[in-house]
């Protein structure tokens, strides 16, 4: 049987199953996506590029409803959820296709020494591998692939398994945009298969977005091959609260983000760090809130996530933790919990949760809340709440990260960079950063004058 198959969450019916490439295909979408790199990508402008991208824009917006369901029927995503993912992800699109030409324009170097000028210019690098998660099918494509194919670089895309149906999708909003063949293939490959394309001579890079365990691998093969690797990995974010004049917005605040796509999100809070005057408060109230989200919620995304959710979680309490709610799991269905008094030696303390359970830690100092916040293997995301904005800007400055959220959550932006440190991976997506990864810089430097 495939490992590509749609297994509705909800109801663990497998409904549709979609054969696994075999190595001749494979190699064909690479020959496919070189052989592009090297006309296609040579003989257009940025502009008729973009102009596809475009296209690609205009055409989740028109298919919105159909790339909406599908997806809550692959991995359980609220329908609403769904269709601001697929809106999000053609405004992506439609992004870069507004700032390319200024993010890819040359760039003059102020020559210190010597005749002449000398800039950069921005050029592709080739065929890049991309390596995409189930949590978000659309937005995940959208910032790897938009820019990329703008810059001219040709994609080879490898979705997870759990989503076959969305990745077809997407392969017919490229084709039907007029995107020649080659330009983007999407591919069912094993991960051994993952292995080969990286370490391909004709592909020049590869980006993943997933786990701790997958990325190392992934940054293995690449580096043994010398191949440039974007990686978006896992996250603990901690949500760190010193002072509010307004618990309930606060508290709301913090569920709002711990609860977006169920809980399955990279940076969303996972971590409440509060300080010891509003502990008591900030506890009763999140906790009403967390299981008031128990009526209706959406399931996780698959049957296995949940068992390993409620695999954590039972780790927790056994290692001392207190948990509240997280009750009996139903399929791939489970109940929102808070977890208290989870202390360093309790495995919970150490590892994500992705899923609507959160921890709540008491901090008696700014001093203490930046040293918990950063005891983690992980620098993703993170939230700063506080009145005093000296305050905020210096717990800002010190917290290891690649994000800091002051005051608010759910600010994500398509001209924001995204990406984080340590072992929540290296790079950036998102934003003009989003632009400058998989790009050749290279130096011009001529002696006589170069033409405008």
């Amino acid at each position: 049987m495939s490992e590509y198959a749609v297994t509705n969450p909800a109801t663990g019916d497998v409904l549709r199953s979609y054969p696994t490439a075999t190595d001749a295909q494979i190699d064909e979408a690479v020959a496919s996506a070189y052989q592009a790199s090297r006309t296609w990508a040579r003989g257009t402008t940025v502009a008729e590029r973009a102009a596809l991208v475009h296209r690609v824009a205009e055409l989740h917006t028109e298919r919105r409803q159909e790339l909406a369901e599908i997806i809550v029927t692959e991995m359980g995503k609220p329908l609403e959820e769904s269709l601001f993912e697929v809106d999000f992800a053609a405004q992506i699109y439609d992004y870069y296709v507004d700032n390319a030409e200024a993010f890819l324009a040359d760039e003059p170097i102020n020559l210190l020494a010597g005749e002449g000028s000398a800039l950069i210019r921005r050029s592709p690098m080739g065929v890049l591998l991309g390596i995409m998660p189930w949590n978000f099918p659309y937005y995940q494509v959208a910032r790897f692939a938009g820019p990329n194919l703008i810059i001219g670089n040709t994609i080879v895309l490898k979705h997870a398994p759990q989503c076959p149906e969305s990745a077809a999708a997407i392969q017919r909003i490229y084709d039907d945009a007029g995107f020649p063949a080659g330009a983007y293939v999407n591919v069912y490959a094993t991960n051994d298969q993952a292995a080969d394309i990286i370490g391909d001579p004709r592909v020049a890079g590869v980006s993943l977005t997933g786990s701790e365990r997958a990325g190392a691998a992934v940054a293995e093969i690449a580096g043994r091959h010398l191949k440039k690797v974007v990686l978006e990995l896992g996250g603990s974010d901690p949500f760190v609260l010193l002072s509010t004049d307004d618990l309930d917005s606060t508290v709301q605040a913090a569920v709002d983000a711990r609860f977006d796509n169920t809980g399955q999100s990279c940076n969303a809070a996972k971590r409440f760090i509060v300080a010891e005057d509003l502990y008591d408060g900030f506890v009763e109230k999140i906790t009403a809130l967390t299981l008031a989200k128990g009526d209706g919620i959406a399931p996780l995304s698959s049957l296995a996530a949940a068992e390993r959710l409620e695999a954590q979680v039972q780790r927790a309490v056994a290692g001392g933790a207190t948990l509240v709610g997280g009750g009996e799991r139903s399929g791939a269905y489970y109940p929102p919990g808070v977890l208290t008094n989870v202390r360093p030696d309790n495995p919970a303390f150490r590892e994500e949760f992705f899923g609507p359970i959160s921890m709540v830690f008491k901090v008696s100092s700014e001093d203490e809340a930046v040293e918990l916040a950063n005891d983690t293997s992980f620098g993703l995301g993170s939230y700063v709440f506080t009145t005093d904005p000296e305050q905020a800007v210096r717990v800002a400055d010190r917290i290891e990260a690649g994000m800091v959220f002051i005051n608010g959550v759910l600010l994500d932006g398509v001209e924001l960079p995204f990406g984080g440190i340590k072992r929540s991976g290296f790079g950036r997506e998102m934003g003009r950063y989003g632009m400058d990864e998989f790009i050749n810089k290279k130096l011009i430097r001529s002696t006589t004058p170069l033409p405008a």
